[in-house]
């Protein structure tokens, strides 16, 4: 299994775009950082016919310690999400996007 990295992304952008190496750089990370300003405030990033990006708070609950079987606490936190789009789903299994969704 391969790992896309941010060069790479550059790279590609590069490529596509005829910006120059650092233009590609600097427009990849503008993206990611605006994206992840969004997460951070709360709100969802929606990427059409790719998918939602969403900050969820979890409450507090009671784990459990499977080698020793004591009781801990795990405190309420937020985490992310990510919810493919039916495009995006249909992509991956080599079926034809589903018309309609961008």
């Amino acid at each position: 299994m391969n790992t896309i990295t941010r060069a790479q992304l550059a790279e590609a952008i590069y490529m596509q775009v005829g910006l120059s190496r650092n233009e590609s750089a600097a427009l990849l990370e503008d993206v990611l950082n605006r994206l992840s300003a969004t997460l951070e405030a709360g709100e969802a990033v929606k990427l059409s016919a790719f998918g939602t990006f969403s900050v969820r708070q979890k409450a507090q609950r009671i784990g459990r310690n499977p080698k020793t079987g004591v009781e801990v606490p795990i405190t309420p936190r937020r985490v992310l999400s990510f919810r493919a789009s039916q495009v995006l789903k249909a992509r991956i299994n080599g079926e034809t996007p589903p018309r309609g969704e961008d």
